[in-house]
């Protein structure tokens, strides 16, 4: 039997049988190889919530935790940070001298030396062990004293002359106090053929660093027709924005993707070494992230690992102790080097042995035996330990254990205490600042705005709506001296 001409989808059959010319199939449209036909007879049972499958995405975090933000108006960022209160020299050259006991110091050339006559010092041979402590009896500062600018000479109060075979570089000395007769005059009498040397007048210096923002942009575009198309799967995403216009769903994403590359920005940022021009066009100026900021003035622990327990963690803490010995610190580790950290402490039986108490967990045995350890204290320092996202995602470092690689950062607290006037109570100043362009003009925090004909913008006669984000930031990254950055062998 046939039927012509043979309208919609069905063709008749004499028999009672199921072909595929006479039942309607979910998977096949009205023509051959056509699956995008809604000619089908039953809908599907559809889920219309999409499925959260790698949990919540966004990275940032890191430094709302632990820095603060801070508005800008210039094209640099400069601070300086104190140096050292005393004086104190390393790497400097002994050699003996041919009298009975005096010895000769040279600093190096690059170093201005401030150390007086009748300075007391105590001079030291790693290498050795040999140590002395004696007077300075003849200064390289003045002018007058015959000897070279960066050479002092020195009397042992043992009266003997520093041993020969600890003579020799990278020596260290440093000065404890000074030791007058009666009645002398700060002009002493020390000096080498009856000259009287002056007491030097030690400067306090400072150290100055600084920092560029750079500018952050992204856009998202929709046509005014995708606009007005429904969809039939409900869209949702983290920063709570849901319904069935998918459009919602890129939009939001985008945002919460650019909001993660200002923090990313933050701590991955490099400055150009590449300098002239490009095309014409001067290269991009960049800007020191946090990384940069550690590998050049923060403290390296490269291969930490559970196996070398607590000597190796000892060793930083050691380091810390010739810092500025913060006794908070917060640690943002990966996977691997928080597992390291628990493995370390929980190999400690009691809660005590090795001298470490657990007094983050209450001293209770049942909490120190949970290898999810939050909190641990060691000598006079308290440590926070979190996993850090950013080092565990897929997308971003995770998944990366090797040679050179991120694996954590020791953050300390701020040391100061500051009157917040948002918050009306005193805040503890961090170490890292965020500092973002803003004036009374003009805010660069995070800006966003739309162009275009749709979706209420009317600023022009394209048929789409333009989303734009940017942002002009840099990152302050203080005291760096006192952060240990973690990577691997």
């Amino acid at each position: 039997m046939s039927l012509s001409p043979q309208f919609g989808s069905l063709i008749p059959s004499q028999a009672q049988e199921l072909l595929n010319s006479n039942y309607l199939q979910f998977n096949g449209g009205a023509g051959a190889g056509d699956s995008t036909s809604f000619a089908q007879q039953y809908l599907p049972e559809v889920y219309e919530q999409e499925v959260e499958r790698y949990g919540n995405r966004t990275l940032s975090g890191f430094l709302r935790m632990v820095g603060a933000e801070m508005p800008m108006t210039s094209d640099q960022v400069v601070w300086s940070e104190q140096n050292r209160l005393h004086i104190s020299y390393q790497g400097v050259t002994i050699v003996n001298g041919g009298g009975a006991s005096d010895s000769t110091i040279t600093v190096a050339g690059t170093v201005t030396n401030v150390m007086s006559i009748n300075d007391t010092i105590v001079v030291m041979n790693p290498a050795t062990g040999a140590e002395s402590k004696g007077v300075v009896t003849n200064s390289g500062a003045y002018a007058g004293s015959g000897l070279a600018a960066g050479a002092i000479t020195f009397q042992p109060f043992d009266g003997v002359r520093f041993p020969a075979a600890a003579a020799g570089v990278n020596c260290k000395i440093f000065v404890y106090g000074s030791s007058y007769r009666k009645g002398e005059s700060m002009n002493g009498a020390f000096g080498i053929n009856g000259l009287n040397q002056q007491r030097i007048s030690v400067e306090p210096q400072f150290t100055q660093f600084s920092n560029s923002p750079i500018i952050l942009r992204d856009q998202y575009v929709v046509s005014g027709s995708d606009m007005a198309q429904i969809g039939w799967v409900e869209v949702a995403t983290e920063d709570g924005a849901s319904g069935y216009l998918w459009y919602l769903k890129a939009e939001s994403e985008t945002r919460l993707r650019f909001e993660d590359y200002l923090e990313m920005s933050m701590v991955e940022s490099e400055y150009n070494q590449v300098a002239g021009l490009s095309g014409g066009v001067p290269n991009m100026p960049g800007s020191e992230g946090l990384f940069a900021a550690l590998e050049s003035r923060g403290n390296v622990e490269t291969g930490f690992t559970a196996a070398a327990g607590l000597d190796e963690f000892d060793a930083i803490l050691k380091n810390l102790d010739t810092q500025g010995a913060i006794e908070e610190n917060m640690l943002f580790l990966n996977r691997q080097t928080s597992l390291d950290f628990d493995d370390m402490l929980a190999g400690i039986s009691g809660g005590f042995a090795g001298g470490v108490a657990f007094g983050l967990f209450e001293n209770s045995e049942e909490m120190a035996l949970n290898l999810g350890f939050s909190g641990f204290r060691r000598g006079s320092y308290d440590f926070y330990k979190t996993d850090w996202k950013y080092l565990n995602d897929a997308s971003t470092r995770g998944g990366i254990v090797g040679i050179n690689s991120i694996e954590g950062v020791l953050v300390p607290a701020g040391t100061s205490t500051v009157y917040d006037q948002v918050l009306g109570t005193n805040i503890r100043r961090p170490f890292l600042h965020v500092r973002y362009r803003a004036s009374q003009a003009d805010d660069r925090r995070m800006k966003s705005w739309l162009t275009g004909s749709a979706g209420g913008a009317f600023t022009s006669t394209l048929d789409a709506m333009e989303v734009n984000f940017l942002s002009e930031r840099c990152l302050v990254t203080q005291a760096a001296n006192n952060f240990v950055l973690f990577k691997g062998i």
